[in-house]
Protein backbone atom coordinates (compact mmCIF):
# COMPACT_ATOMS: atom_id res chain seq x y z
CA UNK A 1 0.00 0.00 0.00
CA UNK A 2 1.28 3.77 -0.97
CA UNK A 3 3.11 5.51 2.33
CA UNK A 4 1.87 9.20 1.67
CA UNK A 5 4.20 10.75 3.85
CA UNK A 6 7.13 9.14 1.42
CA UNK A 7 5.46 11.82 -0.92
CA UNK A 8 5.33 14.76 1.40
CA UNK A 9 8.91 14.10 2.34
CA UNK A 10 10.08 14.22 -0.96
CA UNK A 11 7.72 17.46 -2.41
CA UNK A 12 7.71 19.52 1.42
CA UNK A 13 10.89 21.28 -0.33
CA UNK A 14 11.45 20.77 -4.25
CA UNK A 15 7.97 20.76 -5.65
CA UNK A 16 8.62 20.22 -9.14
CA UNK A 17 8.67 23.57 -11.90
CA UNK A 18 7.06 21.83 -14.38
CA UNK A 19 4.33 22.31 -16.92
CA UNK A 20 2.65 19.08 -15.25
CA UNK A 21 4.20 18.90 -11.75
CA UNK A 22 1.93 16.56 -9.87
CA UNK A 23 2.49 14.43 -12.62
CA UNK A 24 6.21 14.56 -12.26
CA UNK A 25 6.06 14.67 -8.25
CA UNK A 26 3.69 11.11 -8.75
CA UNK A 27 6.10 8.94 -11.21
CA UNK A 28 9.55 8.51 -9.14
CA UNK A 29 6.66 6.57 -6.46
CA UNK A 30 5.07 4.47 -9.34
CA UNK A 31 1.19 6.79 -8.88
CA UNK A 32 -0.40 8.74 -11.24
CA UNK A 33 -1.60 11.94 -11.24
CA UNK A 34 -4.67 11.54 -10.18
CA UNK A 35 -3.91 9.96 -7.00
CA UNK A 36 -1.42 12.40 -5.61
CA UNK A 37 -3.87 15.48 -6.71
CA UNK A 38 -7.09 12.54 -5.15
CA UNK A 39 -4.42 13.14 -1.95
CA UNK A 40 -3.95 16.79 -1.74
CA UNK A 41 -6.78 17.62 -2.26
CA UNK A 42 -8.47 15.45 0.63
CA UNK A 43 -5.86 16.66 3.08
CA UNK A 44 -6.33 20.06 1.95
CA UNK A 45 -9.78 19.81 2.74
CA UNK A 46 -9.34 18.47 5.79
CA UNK A 47 -6.85 21.04 7.12
CA UNK A 48 -3.90 18.44 7.73
CA UNK A 49 -1.98 20.86 4.87
CA UNK A 50 -2.20 24.07 4.16
CA UNK A 51 -1.20 24.73 0.55
CA UNK A 52 1.24 24.02 -1.60
CA UNK A 53 3.80 26.97 -2.46
CA UNK A 54 6.53 29.22 -1.57
CA UNK A 55 7.70 29.95 1.92
CA UNK A 56 9.93 33.25 1.28
CA UNK A 57 13.19 33.85 2.91
CA UNK A 58 12.50 36.89 5.55
CA UNK A 59 13.06 40.26 4.99
CA UNK A 60 13.91 38.69 1.04
CA UNK A 61 10.57 40.94 -0.25
CA UNK A 62 8.79 42.39 2.39
CA UNK A 63 9.70 43.29 6.37
CA UNK A 64 8.29 40.93 9.34
CA UNK A 65 8.76 40.45 12.97
CA UNK A 66 8.25 38.19 15.91
CA UNK A 67 6.04 40.20 18.82
CA UNK A 68 4.60 39.90 21.91
CA UNK A 69 2.16 40.75 24.42
CA UNK A 70 1.60 40.01 27.87
CA UNK A 71 -2.29 39.89 28.04
CA UNK A 72 -4.29 38.45 31.21
CA UNK A 73 -6.28 35.11 30.85
CA UNK A 74 -9.45 37.48 31.07
CA UNK A 75 -8.80 38.86 28.10
CA UNK A 76 -6.86 36.68 25.90
CA UNK A 77 -9.08 35.01 23.51
CA UNK A 78 -10.25 39.23 22.94
CA UNK A 79 -6.93 40.03 22.11
CA UNK A 80 -6.05 36.87 19.82
CA UNK A 81 -9.24 37.72 18.09
CA UNK A 82 -7.62 41.17 17.69
CA UNK A 83 -4.86 39.82 16.03
CA UNK A 84 -6.25 37.12 14.16
CA UNK A 85 -8.16 39.25 12.14
CA UNK A 86 -4.92 41.16 11.13
CA UNK A 87 -4.59 40.85 7.72
CA UNK A 88 -0.86 40.93 7.95
CA UNK A 89 -0.48 38.64 11.18
CA UNK A 90 0.45 35.18 10.25
CA UNK A 91 1.06 33.15 13.25
CA UNK A 92 -0.95 34.07 16.88
CA UNK A 93 0.01 31.49 19.78
CA UNK A 94 -0.66 31.92 23.73
CA UNK A 95 2.58 30.75 25.41
CA UNK A 96 3.19 29.29 28.58
CA UNK A 97 6.44 30.06 30.93
CA UNK A 98 7.00 33.60 30.60
CA UNK A 99 4.97 36.91 31.21
CA UNK A 100 4.85 37.90 27.75
CA UNK A 101 2.19 34.72 26.93
CA UNK A 102 1.02 36.36 23.07
CA UNK A 103 3.24 35.80 19.94
CA UNK A 104 2.66 36.57 17.11
CA UNK A 105 4.00 37.04 13.63
CA UNK A 106 3.73 40.04 11.44
CA UNK A 107 4.30 40.96 7.91
CA UNK A 108 4.26 43.85 5.66
CA UNK A 109 5.57 45.35 2.18
CA UNK A 110 7.69 47.41 4.12
CA UNK A 111 9.04 48.74 7.20
CA UNK A 112 7.09 51.78 7.85
CA UNK A 113 4.13 49.28 6.93
CA UNK A 114 4.56 47.34 9.50
CA UNK A 115 5.35 49.92 11.88
CA UNK A 116 1.78 51.41 11.40
CA UNK A 117 0.29 47.58 11.71
CA UNK A 118 1.94 47.64 15.20
CA UNK A 119 0.89 51.02 15.83
CA UNK A 120 -2.90 50.03 15.34
CA UNK A 121 -2.46 46.67 17.53
CA UNK A 122 -0.97 48.71 20.27
CA UNK A 123 -3.36 51.49 20.24
CA UNK A 124 -6.05 48.74 20.18
CA UNK A 125 -5.31 46.68 23.12
CA UNK A 126 -3.38 49.67 24.96
CA UNK A 127 -0.38 47.99 25.32
CA UNK A 128 3.03 48.16 22.48
CA UNK A 129 3.82 44.72 21.62
CA UNK A 130 8.10 44.24 22.14
CA UNK A 131 9.01 44.20 18.33
CA UNK A 132 12.23 41.46 17.72
CA UNK A 133 13.24 41.70 14.04
CA UNK A 134 15.34 39.39 12.37
CA UNK A 135 18.96 39.79 13.45
CA UNK A 136 21.03 36.67 12.13
CA UNK A 137 19.72 33.12 11.17
CA UNK A 138 21.48 30.12 11.91
CA UNK A 139 18.57 27.59 10.98
CA UNK A 140 15.06 27.91 9.45
CA UNK A 141 13.23 25.29 8.20
CA UNK A 142 9.81 24.27 8.71
CA UNK A 143 9.63 20.75 6.51
CA UNK A 144 9.14 17.94 8.77
CA UNK A 145 10.58 14.60 8.19
CA UNK A 146 7.57 12.20 8.22
CA UNK A 147 9.38 8.74 7.65
CA UNK A 148 9.95 6.09 10.53
CA UNK A 149 13.44 7.27 11.89
CA UNK A 150 13.91 10.37 9.57
CA UNK A 151 15.84 13.21 10.38
CA UNK A 152 15.72 16.42 8.85
CA UNK A 153 19.24 16.90 6.84
CA UNK A 154 21.18 19.37 9.07
CA UNK A 155 24.84 20.29 8.15
CA UNK A 156 27.21 19.08 11.22
CA UNK A 157 28.99 22.29 11.25
CA UNK A 158 28.94 25.78 9.63
CA UNK A 159 31.67 28.31 8.90
CA UNK A 160 29.13 31.58 8.89
CA UNK A 161 25.13 31.79 9.56
CA UNK A 162 23.19 32.50 6.31
CA UNK A 163 23.53 34.91 4.78
CA UNK A 164 20.17 37.09 4.24
CA UNK A 165 18.96 36.76 0.57
CA UNK A 166 19.49 39.67 -1.64
CA UNK A 167 16.47 41.66 -2.30
CA UNK A 168 15.30 41.89 -5.75
CA UNK A 169 13.91 44.59 -7.46
CA UNK A 170 10.14 44.21 -7.63
CA UNK A 171 7.96 45.37 -10.06
CA UNK A 172 3.73 45.12 -10.34
CA UNK A 173 4.10 42.17 -12.02
CA UNK A 174 6.49 40.37 -9.30
CA UNK A 175 3.89 41.70 -7.02
CA UNK A 176 0.83 40.53 -8.61
CA UNK A 177 2.91 36.64 -8.70
CA UNK A 178 3.54 36.78 -4.99
CA UNK A 179 -0.23 37.55 -4.49
CA UNK A 180 -1.10 34.81 -6.64
CA UNK A 181 0.98 32.04 -4.92
CA UNK A 182 -0.26 33.55 -1.49
CA UNK A 183 -3.49 31.11 -1.56
CA UNK A 184 -0.93 28.02 -2.51
CA UNK A 185 -1.43 26.29 -6.50
CA UNK A 186 -4.58 24.90 -7.77
CA UNK A 187 -5.32 21.26 -7.53
CA UNK A 188 -5.40 21.33 -11.48
CA UNK A 189 -3.05 18.79 -13.84
CA UNK A 190 -1.07 22.70 -15.01
CA UNK A 191 -1.12 24.56 -11.86
CA UNK A 192 1.45 26.85 -12.97
CA UNK A 193 -0.55 27.99 -16.37
CA UNK A 194 -3.36 28.89 -13.92
CA UNK A 195 -0.74 30.91 -11.76
CA UNK A 196 0.25 32.78 -14.95
CA UNK A 197 -3.15 33.68 -16.05
CA UNK A 198 -3.99 35.41 -11.88
CA UNK A 199 -0.78 37.58 -12.18
CA UNK A 200 -0.77 38.50 -16.07
CA UNK A 201 2.38 36.90 -17.06
CA UNK A 202 3.31 34.65 -19.76
CA UNK A 203 4.16 30.48 -18.02
CA UNK A 204 7.51 30.95 -19.50
CA UNK A 205 7.72 34.31 -17.25
CA UNK A 206 6.09 33.23 -14.33
CA UNK A 207 8.22 29.73 -14.23
CA UNK A 208 11.75 31.74 -15.04
CA UNK A 209 11.14 33.84 -11.94
CA UNK A 210 9.88 31.31 -9.80
CA UNK A 211 13.04 29.42 -10.44
CA UNK A 212 15.10 32.59 -9.83
CA UNK A 213 13.93 33.38 -6.90
CA UNK A 214 14.15 29.81 -5.75
CA UNK A 215 17.70 29.68 -7.01
CA UNK A 216 19.03 33.06 -5.28
CA UNK A 217 17.17 32.12 -1.91
CA UNK A 218 14.27 34.56 -2.19
CA UNK A 219 12.54 31.73 -2.09
CA UNK A 220 13.40 29.19 1.01
CA UNK A 221 10.96 26.44 -0.10
CA UNK A 222 8.64 25.76 -2.51
CA UNK A 223 6.71 23.01 -2.10
CA UNK A 224 3.91 21.46 0.27
CA UNK A 225 2.95 23.06 3.71
CA UNK A 226 1.76 21.09 6.21
CA UNK A 227 0.30 21.41 9.38
CA UNK A 228 2.63 20.01 11.45
CA UNK A 229 0.63 18.62 14.45
CA UNK A 230 -1.72 16.61 12.03
CA UNK A 231 1.46 14.68 11.42
CA UNK A 232 2.45 13.71 14.25
CA UNK A 233 4.51 16.95 15.32
CA UNK A 234 2.34 17.92 18.02
CA UNK A 235 5.25 19.26 21.13
CA UNK A 236 6.75 22.54 20.88
CA UNK A 237 8.96 25.09 22.78
CA UNK A 238 10.61 28.28 21.96
CA UNK A 239 13.69 28.57 23.73
CA UNK A 240 15.59 31.80 24.67
CA UNK A 241 18.43 32.99 25.88
CA UNK A 242 20.44 35.63 26.80
CA UNK A 243 24.19 35.09 25.15
CA UNK A 244 26.81 37.63 25.28
CA UNK A 245 27.22 39.31 21.93
CA UNK A 246 30.29 37.73 21.45
CA UNK A 247 29.39 34.23 21.71
CA UNK A 248 25.85 34.37 20.14
CA UNK A 249 27.15 33.46 16.94
CA UNK A 250 29.14 30.21 17.70
CA UNK A 251 26.37 29.26 20.53
CA UNK A 252 23.79 30.01 17.90
CA UNK A 253 25.25 28.00 15.13
CA UNK A 254 25.73 24.63 17.36
CA UNK A 255 22.01 24.62 18.67
CA UNK A 256 21.00 24.93 15.17
CA UNK A 257 22.62 21.33 14.32
CA UNK A 258 20.96 19.67 16.92
CA UNK A 259 17.79 17.20 16.05
CA UNK A 260 14.19 18.58 15.99
CA UNK A 261 15.77 22.31 16.32
CA UNK A 262 13.10 23.72 13.36
CA UNK A 263 14.02 27.62 13.68
CA UNK A 264 17.38 29.27 15.50
CA UNK A 265 18.48 33.01 15.02
CA UNK A 266 19.02 36.11 17.01
CA UNK A 267 17.03 38.38 17.60
CA UNK A 268 17.72 41.75 19.64
CA UNK A 269 17.06 42.36 23.53
CA UNK A 270 14.10 45.10 24.46
CA UNK A 271 15.61 45.74 27.64
CA UNK A 272 14.39 46.18 30.57
CA UNK A 273 11.37 44.20 29.33
CA UNK A 274 12.92 41.39 27.60
CA UNK A 275 16.47 40.16 27.78
CA UNK A 276 16.90 37.43 25.75
CA UNK A 277 18.72 37.59 22.16
CA UNK A 278 19.29 34.17 21.21
CA UNK A 279 16.03 32.03 19.88
CA UNK A 280 15.58 28.02 18.89
CA UNK A 281 12.11 26.32 18.22
CA UNK A 282 11.78 22.65 18.65
CA UNK A 283 8.95 20.87 17.27
CA UNK A 284 8.82 17.23 18.25
CA UNK A 285 6.63 14.10 18.32
CA UNK A 286 6.85 13.15 21.95
CA UNK A 287 7.18 14.78 25.21
CA UNK A 288 10.44 12.75 25.70
CA UNK A 289 11.88 13.91 22.20
CA UNK A 290 11.23 17.55 23.33
CA UNK A 291 12.80 16.92 26.65
CA UNK A 292 15.94 15.46 25.24
CA UNK A 293 16.95 18.40 22.91
CA UNK A 294 16.08 20.87 25.91
CA UNK A 295 18.71 18.51 27.88
CA UNK A 296 20.91 18.37 24.78
CA UNK A 297 20.86 22.64 25.29
CA UNK A 298 22.01 22.06 28.56
CA UNK A 299 25.20 20.33 27.40
CA UNK A 300 26.12 23.17 25.15
CA UNK A 301 29.11 24.55 26.86
CA UNK A 302 27.94 27.39 29.35
CA UNK A 303 24.36 27.73 28.15
CA UNK A 304 22.49 25.94 30.98
CA UNK A 305 24.11 28.86 33.38
CA UNK A 306 22.77 31.51 31.09
CA UNK A 307 19.52 33.57 31.51
CA UNK A 308 17.21 31.53 29.91
CA UNK A 309 13.28 30.48 29.66
CA UNK A 310 11.05 27.85 27.63
CA UNK A 311 7.88 28.88 26.08
CA UNK A 312 6.01 25.82 25.42
CA UNK A 313 2.63 26.89 23.35
CA UNK A 314 -0.43 26.51 24.94
CA UNK A 315 -2.83 27.37 22.04
CA UNK A 316 -2.90 28.57 18.68
CA UNK A 317 -5.21 30.81 17.33
CA UNK A 318 -3.75 31.38 13.59
CA UNK A 319 -1.44 30.10 11.46
CA UNK A 320 -1.15 30.55 7.94
CA UNK A 321 1.87 31.99 5.47
CA UNK A 322 2.71 36.06 5.64
CA UNK A 323 0.62 37.84 2.94
CA UNK A 324 3.21 40.00 1.53
CA UNK A 325 1.95 40.41 -2.26
CA UNK A 326 -2.46 40.93 -1.34
CA UNK A 327 -1.35 43.77 0.97
CA UNK A 328 -2.03 47.46 0.04
CA UNK A 329 1.26 49.86 -0.44
CA UNK A 330 1.67 52.02 1.95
Amino acid sequence: MFDETELYDRIQHDFPLDARPYQRAASPLGLSERTVLSLLARDLGSGRISRIGAVFAPNSIGASTLAALAIPAARMERVADRLSADPAVSHNYARIGHHYNLWFVAGARNREQLDAVLDSIAFDIGQRPIDLPLEREYHIDLGFPLGKGRRAKKPLARRAPPAFATRPEMEDCDWRLVAALEAGLPLTPQPYHALARRCGLSLSETLSRLALWRGNGVIRRFGVILRHHHFGYKYNAMCVWNVPDARVDAIGMRIATLPHVTLCYRRPRRLPNWQYNLFAMVHARSMHELDMTLARFDAIGGLAAMPHAVLRASHCFKQRGTRYGSMAVA
